[in-house]
């Protein structure tokens, strides 16, 4: 059954050269799965939809040259986990991370992002329409009923949300047909939901918006941090530019980047590490240096962790 989310992600899929196969059952039967059928990459993509109120995406696919890619997300709230991805998103920019467990809000302005060539996107995820949030949910529980937008918007980027990874997988692994995978999905797509909003009322503090101060100087130190990412960064010099005590320095920081400071230096250095896995032919542990770390091995396990794939993986990927 397809839902009208899934009609409209079909054009796009198309343009980058999916086609459908409707006997391919590779993620389960009840789903439709479109297979990259072009020059420009492998794999597949499964689509199920359900009476216009979900569509569950499950990606496994490569582009073979950095892609870039721009399309509008329809009116939706998402939730997807990745489990091995490599790119940036652009609008605004930050880097994709493998293990993470990412939300979109859909509707907005275009979705802009930057694939790595030839590294696998693995994925699942979840969409839920304005018919579900909007109608459904509040049809089945109008004395308790929030909307979940919020919820959502709280997620954002996370590696600490073990439940949705765990859901998230079973529905993945999940070979079921009939009636008995309609049941299955219903009821995963409303327990990924009850997590959102769970998380979400425990995070319901508001927080006070930076000023524009703060942010010009969070910003003055992401720029430092930019240009010196390889070298050690004590906090108390980045608090020092920032003309901050370091406390309030890690809050804002986080509230600006939605990560903190050592998960975001962390990032700085992955990305470089790629860059110089797949245009030179530097042994790993002269990487690991370069990029600031003093042993190979810690570096290979942050990089897998960022990526999905060992450090040598990526480059014979990177170099197919």
């Amino acid at each position: 059954m397809q839902s009208s989310t899934e009609a409209l992600y079909a054009p796009a899929l198309r343009e980058f050269g999916f086609v459908p196969e409707p006997d391919n059952h590779r993620y389960g039967p009840n789903g439709l799965c479109w297979r990259q059928a072009g020059e420009g990459g492998d794999g597949y993509y499964w689509i199920y939809g359900q009476k216009d109120l979900f569509t569950i995406k499950i990606h496994d696919f490569s582009f073979r040259e950095d892609s870039f890619l721009e399309f509008d997300i329809p009116a939706c709230l998402s939730v997807t986990y990745y489990e091995s991805i490599s790119g940036e998103e652009l609008s605004p920019y930050r880097r994709l991370t493998a293990g993470c467990v990412k939300t979109f809000l859909g509707g907005m302005e275009p979705y802009r992002v930057l694939i790595h060539k030839n590294i696998p996107i693995t994925s699942i995820g979840i969409d839920i329409t304005p018919a579900y949030y909007e109608t459904w949910l509040k049809r089945q529980y109008p004395e308790e009923y929030v909307h979940p937008l919020e919820a959502f918007r709280t997620v954002d980027q996370t590696d600490c949300f073990p439940e949705m990874v765990r859901l998230l997988e079973q529905v993945k692994n999940y070979r079921g047909e009939g009636i008995a995978a309609r049941l299955f999905y219903e009821a995963k797509v409303a327990e990924a939901v009850s997590l959102v909003v769970a998380r979400g009322r425990k995070q319901s503090v508001q927080k006070k918006e930076l000023t524009q101060e703060e942010q010009r100087r969070i910003l003055d130190v992401t720029a430092y941090i930019n240009d010196h990412c390889a070298l050690e960064l004590p906090q108390e010099r980045l608090a020092r530019i920032a003309c901050m005590g370091g406390t309030k320095l890690k809050s804002c920081f986080r509230q600006y980047h939605g990560c903190t400071i050592t998960e975001y230096i962390q990032q700085r250095r992955m990305s470089r590490g790629e860059q110089l896995l797949s245009e030179t032919d530097l042994p790993i542990g002269q990487i690991a240096r370069s990029v600031g770390y003093r042993s190979a091995s810690r570096f290979a396990e942050l990089f897998r962790e960022s990526t999905g794939l060992t450090p040598g993986e990526y480059r014979r990927c990177a170099r197919q």
